[in-house]
C-alpha cells in the first residue's frame, strides 16, 4: 500500500516519492541492507533454493515431485501470453483470459440498499454499499456449497479514501493549482462509512461471478462498527477512554490494508496507517508521548478530529492505543462482534497470512509497513482443531509474538516479544504484557530486530515450505548505511526475501534467508536488479507489495508505485518463478489503469478464478504525459471502470478467469 499523504497539489494522494513513509525508527539496529551487503560480500551472489531437505518434512510428496520435475525441465511454471507493459486508461489481462469487474465502490450489497448516486452520497447509503479503495481480498468457500470453488464469501478490506476523486465540487483551482475545500461533518461521515470491510456472498454461474445481493451473510464493517478488545491489552488503563472506561470496547477500524483468512474460516482486517486519523497535540511529558512518536501519531492527514473528539489526542489521549491491531471477524455470522486481537501486537500492520505448523499450532506472518521497521510472526499457544470450529474462535488471544533478526550469515532468529525477555521489563517501562503489545515497535527495537525496507505482505507457501517477504522500497536509505555493492542506497524499487524455517517447521524460532529478487529495470546497470535473463522488458517490476501463493505453490506478486514517471508502466500482477533454472523469471499477467495500484490477489481453491483489487484508479494524473495535470472528480485521467461521463472513477474488485475454463496461469 502506498501511504496516503497530503501533497503539494492539495490532494490526499499517493506518490512514489512519499511511498516509503516518514520513518519513525530511531534505533541503531542493523538494517536489512547492511546485512545483505555483509552476506553478499562474504558469499557472492546467492543462488538456488533453500533447505530442500528440511522443507520435505512438511510438503506433500506429490507437490515435491511436481517441483522436482519443474527443476529438471528448467522451464517456467507459468504458461500465458505476457501483457505489454505500459500506461493507459484501462486495465489489461493476458490473452485468453477475461477480467470482469465484480464489485465497484458504491455497489449496493443489500436488497434495500440504494443504487449508487455520486451526486447524492450519504453515510447511510455508503454503509449499505461497497466501500472505497478495496485492498485485501479473501475467498471463503461456503461449507454447504455444491461446488465450494464456485460459491463462497468474498471478504474485502477498504483501506482509505481519496476525497478529491470521490466528491464533486470540493476542488477549486487557485493560482493555477487545485485545492481541496475543508471537510464538513457530512463528508467525514461518508468517509468513515467508506472505510472498514465488506463481506459479500458470490456465486459463479455460466462462467461469470455474481453478487448475491440479498444474502444473509452480506455485511459492511465501518469506522463506527462496535468491536471488542481481547487479549493481553484488553481492559488495560492505556486503552480506557471517556466513551469506554472499561478499555474493552472500541468503535470502528481504519486503514485496513492487507489481511488474511484463518484456517477456521474467519476474516482478518489489519490496521495499518492509523496515525493519519489523529490530530491535536500531547504535552511533551505525557506518558504516551514516546509511544506515539514512535508511530507518528498524530499526523492530521484526516480531519475527523474536528468533529469527533476521539480522534483528537488532546481530548482523548488514549484513543490511538485502540488502533493498530489485527481485527478478526466471523463472516458466517453477520451479527458477530469483530474482535481486535491484541496478542498479535500493535504496529502498522500490512496483513496477517497464516499456516498450520506441523504440531497443529497456527503461525501468522506480519509485516510492519514503514521503512526501517520489522517483520513479525505470531504462534498460537494451542493447536488448531479442524473438527471443531468453535474451539478455534479465540486461538488468537494466546500465543507468542516474535520479531525477526536477519543475520549476516544467512540465518534468521525469531525473538520473543514476551515480558521479562531481556530488556522487556519494568526498567524500560514494560510492567505487563499489555505494555509490550501496546508498544510492540519499541519492544522490538530493544531486542535488536533488523530494520527492513517497508515489509508488506509476508506469505507462507504450503507447497515448498518457504516464506516470502515483500519489501516495497526505501528511498531514504543513505550511502553510509550500506555497503555500496548491495543492496542499494536509495532503494526505490524494493526486493523480495525468501525464508526457510528450521527443519521445515513454520513455528521454529530459527531458520535461513536469502534474496529471491532485487527489483527494478535490469537493463539499467546502476539499478542492480537480479531478474533472470529470461525476463522480458515487460516482465520486470518494482515496488513489490502484496503477493499470493496459488494451489500449485506458485508465487504471484502485485506492485505499488510503478508509474509513468518512475518506471514507464502502471502497477500490475506478475507471475514469478521460484524453482530451478527459471528461478527469478517474471512475467506480466495483468496491469491496472493509470493511477491505480493492484492489491489483494487471491485464488479460488481450484485456481480457476483470480480475484484482484484495483485501488485509487485515476490518482496522480500529472504523472502521466497522456493527461499531464492533477486528476480530480471533475477532471479525471480515467473514468474506469464505467467510462461514463456521469460516473467518477471507482475502485473495484475484478474476477479473472480463463476463457473456456481451466487454471489461471497454467
Amino acid at each position: 500500500m502506498t501511504e496516503h499523504v497530503a501533497t503539494s497539489n492539495g490532494f490526499r494522494t499517493s506518490l512514489l516519492e512519499e511511498a516509503d513513509g516518514p520513518a519513525h525508527n530511531p534505533t541503531a539496529n542493523p538494517t536489512m541492507g547492511e546485512l545483505i551487503a555483509t552476506r553478499f560480500s562474504r558469499r557472492g551472489l546467492l543462488k538456488g533454493a533453500l533447505a530442500v531437505s528440511a522443507i520435505s518434512a512438511t510438503v506433500a510428496p506429490a507437490a515435491l515431485l511436481t517441483a522436482e520435475r519443474a527443476r529438471a525441465a528448467g522451464s517456467s511454471a507459468f504458461s500465458f501470453g505476457e501483457v505489454e507493459a505500459g500506461v493507459d486508461q484501462d486495465h489489461h489481462v493476458a490473452s485468453g483470459y477475461d477480467a470482469d469487474v465484480l464489485l465497484r465502490w458504491g455497489d449496493p450489497l443489500f436488497a434495500d440498499a440504494p443504487e449508487f448516486d455520486p451526486l447524492s452520497q450519504t453515510a447511510e447509503s455508503q454503509s449499505r454499499q461497497f466501500g472505497y479503495n478495496n485492498d485485501f481480498v479473501g475467498y471463503i468457500p461456503l461449507p454447504d456449497a455444491e461446488n465450494p470453488a464456485e460459491h463462497g464469501l468474498l471478504v474485502v478490506n477498504h483501506e482509505y479514501t481519496n476525497e478529491h476523486l470521490m466528491f464533486p465540487g470540493i476542488v477549486k483551482i487557485v493560482d493555477g493549482k487545485p485545492e481541496v475545500a475543508p471537510a464538513d461533518k457530512k463528508r467525514v461521515d461518508i468517509e468513515m462509512a467508506a472505510h472498514g470491510g465488506t463481506i459479500a456472498e458470490i456465486r459463479k454461474a455460466d462462467g461469470k461471478w455474481q453478487l448475491i445481493r440479498n444474502s444473509p451473510y452480506n455485511r459492511r464493517i465501518t469506522a463506527t462498527t462496535e468491536m471488542a478488545m481481547t487479549g493481553p491489552a484488553a481492559g488495560h488503563p492505556r486503552l480506557q477512554t471517556t466513551a469506554d472506561p472499561t478499555g474493552r470496547k472500541v468503535f470502528g477500524t481504519v486503514n485496513n490494508c492487507a489481511g488474511g483468512v484463518t484456517p477456521w474460516g474467519t476474516y482478518i482486517l489489519a490496521e495499518e496507517n492509523f496515525h493519519g486519523y489523529f490530530m491535536g497535540e500531547l504535552p511533551a511529558d505525557h506518558p504516551e508521548a514516546t509511544n506515539y512518536k514512535r508511530l507518528g501519531v498524530p499526523d492530521s492527514t484526516y480531519e475527523w478530529g474536528r468533529f469527533y473528539d476521539r480522534f483528537d489526542v488532546s481530548k482523548e489521549p488514549n484513543e490511538p492505543n485502540r488502533f493498530g491491531w489485527i481485527v478478526e471477524v466471523d463472516p458466517f455470522d453477520a451479527s458477530a462482534t469483530p474482535k481486535k486481537r491484541t496478542a498479535l501486537g500493535r504496529t502498522k500492520h500490512e496483513g496477517a497470512e497464516s499456516i498450520v505448523a506441523r504440531d497443529g499450532r497456527v503461525v501468522f506472518y506480519l509485516g510492519d509497513d514503514e521503512r526501517f521497521d520489522y517483520v513479525y510472526k505470531f504462534v498460537t499457544a494451542r493447536a488448531y482443531n479442524p473438527q471443531d470450529r468453535a474451539a478455534n474462535m479465540d486461538l488468537l488471544d494466546e500465543g507468542t509474538l516474535y520479531v525477526a533478526r536477519f543475520d549476516a550469515d544467512g540465518t534468521i532468529a525469531w525473538l520473543p516479544l514476551v515480558l521479562g525477555n531481556g530488556p522487556l521489563g519494568p526498567d524500560n517501562g514494560f510492567v505487563t504484557q499489555a505494555d509490550v503489545v501496546v508498544e510492540t515497535r519499541r519492544a522490538a527495537d530493544l531486542l535488536g530486530a533488523t530494520k527492513m525496507d517497508r515489509p508488506e505482505d509476508v506469505q507462507p507457501n504450503p507447497v515448498n515450505g518457504r516464506v516470502y517477504v515483500m519489501l516495497t522500497n526505501n528511498t531514504k536509505r543513505k550511502d553510509d548505511q550500506v555497503d555500496p555493492a548491495n543492496p542499494r542506497a536509495g532503494n526505490a524499487f524494493g526486493h523480495i526475501i525468501e525464508i526457510a524455517e528450521a527443519d521445515g517447521d513454520f513455528a521454529a524460532t530459527a531458520g535461513r534467508w536469502e534474496v529471491l529478487l532485487r527489483c527494478g529495470d535490469p537493463s539499467v546497470a546502476e539499478v542492480g536488479a537480479t531478474f533472470s535473463t529470461e525476463t522480458t522488458r515487460n516482465g520486470w517490476f518494482g515496488m513489490p507489495d502484496n503477493c499470493a501463493i496459488d494451489a500449485a505453490g506458485r508465487l504471484w506478486v502485485s506492485t505499488d508505485g510503478n508509474s509513468p514517471k518512475a518506471t514507464g508502466r502502471t502497477d500490475g500482477l506478475w507471475a514469478v518463478d521460484t524453482e530451478g533454472d527459471a528461478r527469478a523469471t517474471s512475467k506480466l499477467f495483468y496491469r491496472v489503469p493509470v493511477g491505480a495500484e493492484l492489491c489483494g490477489p487471491t485464488f479460488t481453491p481450484d485456481d480457476q478464478t483470480l480475484f484482484v483489487a484495483i485501488q485509487h484508479p485515476g490518482d496522480g494524473g500529472e504523472d502521466w504525459e497522456g493527461f499531464g495535470r492533477p486528476s480530480y472528480y471533475e477532471d479525471l485521467s480515467t473514468r474506469w471502470p464505467d467510462f461514463k461521463d456521469d460516473m467518477p472513477v471507482r475502485p473495484a474488485v475484478v474476477a479473472i478467469t480463463r476463457q473456456g475454463g481451466g487454471k489461471v496461469g497454467a
